[in-house]
């Protein structure tokens, strides 16, 4: 085992322990994951914590590059070489932000993690996701958020709500099929790993999600 990975083990259950930790949002396009990642994180802020908030794809400035060409219309990539751009992303974003920031106590919360690479590049492009595991063991081994929050949204109003935003990258022009293998690969991750992902209805008001969010939070950092 590499001695950072060594090193970020031994301090990942005082962390946990203090209150601190790994949280990531999930959900498919439109379910308002940006919006309630910087809720809770002004939340645990006014509660004295020290947070971190990034982004996948990006967070860091190589991750920035490879995020334009994932994301930007027009650019035509085999699933293959899609998915392995997402791990560049993700290997640097560990390396500079998530690793670092974890090691020194802080909350790292990240819109979308590796169950968007399983939902989207697994169940919705057909990955085998053996070789999303193997990719997941080389690249983040024993990283996974100690909570994930998975906000499920009818996939048609997610896009329409990113339509009226004027958001438009190479996934949301998939079509709605793409999007409803992601959601339902969403829903199969959760029924998995019950303990880590907790689905939150996001259909309700803004206000609504981020209570319940926040009751989330606190009934595990109790």
């Amino acid at each position: 085992m590499p001695l950072r990975h060594f090193l970020f083990l031994r301090n990942y259950e005082t962390a946990m322990s203090g209150g601190n930790g790994f949280i990531s949002f999930e959900g498919i396009e439109g379910s308002g994951k940006s919006t309630q990642s910087r809720v809770l994180a002004e939340y645990l802020r006014s509660k004295g914590r020290q947070v971190v908030e990034t982004a996948e794809p990006g967070g860091t400035d190589t991750g920035s590059k490879i995020r334009k060409l994932l994301l930007e219309p027009g650019n035509v990539i085999d699933p293959l070489a899609e998915l392995l751009l997402y791990y560049a992303s993700r290997a640097q974003l560990l390396k500079e932000v998530i690793l670092p920031a974890l090691q020194n106590n802080q909350v790292v919360i990240t819109d979308r993690f590796t169950d968007s690479t399983v939902a989207y590049q697994g169940y919705a492009r057909g990955i085998d996701l053996n070789v999303i595991n193997t990719l997941n063991n080389l690249v983040v081994p024993d990283t996974m958020p100690q909570l994930t929050i998975l906000l499920d949204f009818d996939v048609e109003e997610g896009l329409s709500r990113n339509r009226k935003a004027m958001k438009e990258d190479r996934f949301e022009l998939e079509a709605v099929e793409f999007h409803r293998r992601v959601r339902n690969g969403f829903q199969k991750i959760a029924e998995q790993e019950p303990d880590r992902v907790k689905i939150v209805d996001a259909s309700q008001s803004p206000d609504a999600v981020s209570r319940r969010i926040i009751e989330i939070v606190d009934e595990l950092w109790h």
